[in-house]
């Protein structure tokens, strides 16, 4: 019992962590994936990290504890939303889509997340999700909160990088990048609706007797659906651009938090 109560003030900091990054990392924190599962896994993936490093570890319980409990709570929900939020450029750029091409009036209840979602965007988001299982990505993020112990100890000084500005500045660029590549991954099609919309003007124009907002919606229907039909072979390859620039990320993230540190 003696070596329970010596060991559980550190065992309990890296549940804490592991636990607050499947509750926003994704395909972890989908609603579809049962809790009992999501309790079980955080807790034997912190067994594995505790026996890697937390023996190494001494952790006073005092009243600084709190503060240390709080700390990986952070550390865990920042290296999941740096992850998520690479996931959402689908999203976005599927809102895009359906804005230009009609669709933005249907948008439906997402299952995996539980939010309202473009229907082009959740027909993508289900699409990066089966080639981030077929490419072991999740061994990947399992492995990189896994790896963050080396980069974030258990006696981090967290509190004092959020401070210094440092994440801040990174949280910002990483998501005006992923804003830009998710209005990229959507140009193809936002520009072909323009020209579609631009094309119907001058029909309007020349000839007044056609109901340009009768079939003006089901014509950018079928030319943003043909033009999605070409750019889906180029899914894949665009899906793992998108997954380099997720674990580049956290790369950079991991290094902010080890030089800051």
């Amino acid at each position: 019992m003696e070596l329970i109560m010596q060991v559980f003030p550190a065992f309990l900091l890296v549940l804490c962590r592991i636990t607050s990054f499947f509750v926003v990392a994704p395909i972890f924190s989908s609603r579809t994936v049962p809790t009992l599962i999501k309790i079980g896994l955080a807790f034997f993936i912190s067994v594995i990290v505790f026996l890697t490093v937390g023996f190494d570890s001494k952790i006073a319980v005092d009243a600084t504890y709190i503060l240390a409990i709080i700390r990986e709570v952070f550390a865990g929900l920042l290296i999941g939303y740096v992850s998520y939020i690479f996931f959402s450029i689908v999203q976005v750029s599927g809102g895009f889509m359906d804005m230009q091409m009609g669709f933005g009036i249907a948008n439906i209840v997402d299952p995996i997340t539980g939010v309202s979602a473009p229907m082009l965007g959740n027909f993508k988001f289900m699409l990066i999700i089966l080639v981030f299982f077929s490419v072991n990505g999740h061994h990947y993020l399992i492995g990189a909160i896994m790896d963050s112990y080396k980069w974030l100890p258990l006696d981090n000084n967290l509190f004092q990088v959020y401070y210094g500005g440092h994440i801040t500045e990174f949280l910002t660029r990483t998501f005006a990048n992923t804003f830009l590549l998710a209005l990229q991954i959507s140009a193809p099609i936002v520009v072909a609706m323009f020209l579609t919309d631009f094309g119907l003007a001058l029909l309007a124009r020349t000839a007044p007797q056609y109901n340009v907002f009768v079939i003006g919606i089901p014509v950018k229907i079928l030319v943003g659906l043909a033009l999605l039909v070409l750019l889906l072979p180029g899914f894949g390859v665009l899906f793992q651009t998108i997954f380099d620039g997720m674990f580049h990320a956290l790369e950079k993230l991991f290094i902010i938090l080890k030089s800051s540190s």
